[in-house]
């Protein structure tokens, strides 16, 4: 995505490099798993079109077969992921998903119907691959994956697909496949832009290699924040089950050492090399993280200042709407993005995106004479401002803690949320 491509380290680091060195050392790896003992006569007629193809073959879908492959979300990534690994024959699929469905998550993820809207997504997706494909044996893990669990459900599989959205979540998914030595398919994606890559520590670089540290609280927006072209999901998802395959049967030249980056507006693929950092806190020669550890607070959702600012200073929905109705001296400052604004607003919100407080141009605009009460989706980006603007003197200043979310489900329910 775009916000991580800034990120990447330059050309002339010691991790990535870009042109035709990427195609100077291929990586060609063995099969991951050993091929069952046989197809039935239906499932040779179901895979007939891989039976054809010389480099997959029988060997090749028995190894399918045979395989044990984990999918870490049934979300955007996850719901492309599933269905082709389902459809190419994987014998096990694992779903680890502790969501329910909502409306505004169907514009992207299509394993998920009408129908299913408040349903658990794991068993939504579960039965949409048992549409696709009765012979696949479908485990769910309907819990949140955390450094409690991640060791004991990854270690039942051979290779872990991550469909994830955050970076505590990746992080851990990193390490926990570091540990275990398991390959994992990686894969992002945000408004236009995607990402790919192959990570197995024993092969060569892992997450952190390319991406040490954690981005700053609050500078890449999620997709709920920033918003993602729906179909990129399955660009990016395909890719992965194509990297999968090739990991599982052994085939082709998989994305290990390689990042991949799509961006669909100017429908281009560049490919970086990545090296293994030989200072990984978790790869390296002497790793400094040797067991998991508490990545909510290494990533930090929310900085320190951010925290402290809204420790009291942080009203509800209902207090706001009391000010208003009473003619309190405010200003209602929306900090959101302006086609967020275009979505839904709160009556009388004045619109000054948060990279304008970032920049310090938005300062000035700020009254003098009135209390400051500033508002984003759920409070996140509220937060982050709130302690810029208290350290330029706006001592009173406040945000509403659940956003705008919370105002449409507690004010004004008639108005869409999304």
């Amino acid at each position: 995505m775009r916000a991580e491509v800034a990120r990447l380290p330059q050309r002339t680091s010691s991790n990535t490099s870009e042109g035709t060195a990427v195609s100077a050392a291929p990586v060609k790896l063995p099969p991951l798993v050993e091929p069952a003992s046989e197809l039935t006569v239906d499932e040779v007629r179901r895979y007939s079109r891989h039976l054809i193809i010389p480099d997959v073959a029988m060997d090749g879908q028995k190894r399918l077969k045979n395989a044990r492959v984990l999918c870490v979300g049934a979300g955007g990534l996850g719901s492309p992921a599933l269905m082709y690994l389902a459809a190419a024959g994987v014998g096990t699929l694992g779903v680890i998903e502790f969501d329910t469905v909502d409306e505004s998550n169907l514009q992207r993820q299509i394993i998920h119907g009408q129908s299913d809207i408040g349903r658990s997504k794991a068993q939504s997706a579960r039965d949409s691959v048992r549409e696709i494909n009765p012979y696949v044996n479908v485990v769910l893990h309907e819990e949140r994956l955390d450094s409690e669990n991640v060791m004991e459900i990854f270690s039942q599989y051979d290779l872990i697909v991550d469909g994830t959205d955050n970076f505590a979540t990746r992080y851990l998914v990193n390490d926990a496949c570091v540990l275990l030595n398991k390959p994992y398919v990686w894969g992002s994606i945000y408004r236009f832009d995607g990402q790919a890559a192959v990570f197995w520590s024993e092969h060569g670089p892992c997450y952190r290699c390319l991406y040490p540290e954690p981005p700053p609280p609050g500078m890449v927006p999620s997709c709920a924040e920033g918003g993602v072209l729906g179909v990129l999901c399955g660009s990016i998802g395909a890719i992965q089950v194509t990297e999968a395959i090739k990991l599982l049967t052994g085939i082709g030249e998989p994305l290990v050492g390689r990042l991949m980056i799509y961006d669909a507006l100017e429908m281009t693929y560049r490919t970086v090399k990545v090296r293994k950092d030989p200072e990984c806190a978790v790869c390296g020669k002497n790793p400094t993280v040797t067991e998991l550890i508490d990545y909510e607070a290494f990533c930090g959702a929310v900085s320190e200042e951010a925290i402290e600012a809204a420790r009291d200073s942080t009203i509800t929905p209902a207090t706001l709407k009391q000010w208003i109705d009473a003619g309190e001296n405010i200003q209602i400052i929306d900090v959101r993005e302006p086609a967020e604004y275009q979505i839904v607003s709160i009556p009388g919100a004045t619109l000054i995106p948060k990279n304008e407080f970032i920049m310090g141009d938005a300062l000035s605009k700020l009254p003098q004479d009135k209390r400051v009460v500033l508002h984003c989706k759920s409070g996140v980006r509220s937060a982050e401002v709130l302690a810029l603007v208290k350290a330029a003197g706006f001592s009173d200043a406040v945000h509403v803690g659940s956003g705008i979310v919370g105002w449409v489900n507690q004010i004004e329910p008639h108005k869409p949320i999304y």
